[in-house]
């Protein structure tokens, strides 16, 4: 059931979703919802699919689920495979996964290369256990990082990409050593590939960090009152020595461990607050509103560089934040440098209070 005030008219350089259709993705059988407003609420009981509806939206604009990194988990319980379709202004992007193979289509036209749809339409996803970002370990910090630069910088996924598959060669030459040492020939071309991506990977993070930093310190602030002062630190191996030094001078080691042991797939962005860092000694109302300055300054960076405002997926957030905190953020996706916002929660009302001076809002019911 859908409840929708006027028709939404997009806003300029802004990527809209006006239409998904869901096939076997998740727990849904079937589908269709039409997106009219500028901010759209999901509302409906916990299990009624909610949470997979704005999963489904983030596949649409990435070829992947923002929950699970496998494909399988994505199809409904007793099927093979799955199908989701949305329009986006004037073009339809189609996802369909099937036994294993993966097709994405725009304006059912198939693309060669699935990283060819990367960086063409984006959305910047905010979900209860986004907290992992800041109390899990450096992978998570990490894959955050490349997911938002990998947008942004052709070049930066495809040496990334080639910088993932070298990285495991490599790791499989020092495991043979182990049982049938070989010649040092193959571990030079690896060494070499490794070098050149990862100093370019490594000098693009490093400018990220300093025009993504001015991003956060902003909303931070805005969501907080201002009243401590927040810094990020980014920590590679690469500070000390060159990647190829790195290489030959852990060559020793990452024989004994089989595993290449330096490099900036080690690489870590520690948060700080007040010149504490944060996973150990801010409190959860501190990290809260951390987080969801990291993930508004994604958005308008992503905004910045792309050109276009990203979809803001707000996933049952008003269970997750003080009042204090909600009105905050409220003010801040309010205004003239935010999109499309789709939204999930169980209280319709509760969101009509959130909105009060916006008209423009609809309601899809579960």
């Amino acid at each position: 059931m859908c409840e929708f005030i006027k028709t939404f008219v997009p806003f300029p350089g802004l990527s809209t979703l006006k239409k998904i259709t869901l096939i076997q993705f998740r727990n849904y059988s079937s589908g269709n919802y039409e997106f009219t407003a500028p901010v759209t609420c999901i509302t409906g009981p916990n299990g009624s699919g909610k949470t997979n509806l704005l999963d489904a939206v983030y596949y649409l604009c990435y070829t992947k689920s923002y929950f699970s990194a496998y494909q399988q988990n994505s199809v409904q319980q007793g099927q093979d495979g799955f199908r989701v379709e949305g329009s986006f202004d004037q073009n339809l992007i189609s996802c369909k996964w099937k036994q294993g193979k993966k097709e994405i289509a725009a304006n059912n036209v198939p693309y060669e290369r699935l990283t060819d749809h990367i960086g063409k339409y984006a959305a910047v996803m905010i979900a209860p256990d986004d907290m992992e970002l800041i109390n899990d370990g450096s992978e998570l910090r990490r894959r955050w990082v490349d997911s938002i630069l990998s947008q942004t910088d052709r070049q930066y996924l495809e040496r990334l990409m080639r910088y993932q598959k070298i990285l495991q060669q490599r790791n499989a030459w020092l495991k043979m050593q182990a049982v049938n040492p070989t010649d040092s020939s193959q571990l030079e071309y690896y060494d070499n590939l490794l070098s050149a991506d990862g100093t370019y990977i490594q000098q693009q993070r490093l400018v990220f960090l300093r025009d993504f930093m001015p991003l956060l310190d902003e909303y931070y602030h805005r969501l907080s009152g201002g009243k401590e002062t927040i810094t990020t630190s980014y920590q590679t191996d690469l500070e000390q020595k060159t990647m190829k030094e790195l290489l030959a001078a852990g060559l020793q080691a990452d024989l004994r461990m089989q595993r290449t042991l330096k490099g900036i797939h080690k690489d870590d962005w520690t948060f700080m607050l007040d010149g504490m860092p944060l996973k150990q000694f801010g409190s959860q109302g501190q990290k809260k509103s951390y987080l969801f300055a990291l993930k508004l300054a994604q958005y308008a960076y992503l905004s910045r560089i792309l050109g276009f405002k990203p979809i803001l997926l707000l996933d049952d957030i008003f269970e997750k934040l003080d009042q204090n905190r909600i009105l905050a953020l409220m003010r801040i996706i309010r205004g003239q440098n935010f999109g499309q916002v789709i939204l999930t929660d169980t209280h319709a009302d509760r969101v009509r209070e959130a909105f009060l001076d916006i008209t423009d809002i609809q309601f899809i019911e579960l």
